[in-house]
């Protein structure tokens, strides 16, 4: 879709639904959200929708970084303390490795 072809309205509604479909447990989204609207919230000249539109892209900046910090923070701790946790990582764990630890 080009943004220059769409009405300001029709934007905010679709900043909108993207941050609000962040909100249910899809953080993708919030990073696209982010990504896609940033020029229109930070390098337009000045419109009536432009100030909503920023603090969508605001918030979902800071949300797709907190994701992404508490997936990468998780990776790390599941990664190195796998072995220690016996069964319960076996459990949590889509794959079992084979061998010792």
């Amino acid at each position: 879709m080009d943004l220059r072809r769409v009405k300001n309205e029709d934007k905010l509604d679709l900043c909108r639904k993207y941050w609000i479909g962040g909100c249910f447990f899809l953080p993708f989204l919030w990073c696209i959200n982010s990504i896609w609207f940033f020029s229109e919230a930070f390098r337009k000249s000045p419109y009536e929708q432009q100030r909503q539109i920023r603090s969508y892209v605001i918030k979902s900046m800071i949300g797709s970084l907190l994701w992404t910090g508490a997936l990468v923070s998780w990776i790390c701790v599941f990664q190195l303390k796998r072995a220690e946790w016996g069964p319960t990582a076996d459990i949590l764990s889509f794959v079992i490795p084979t061998g010792i630890p």
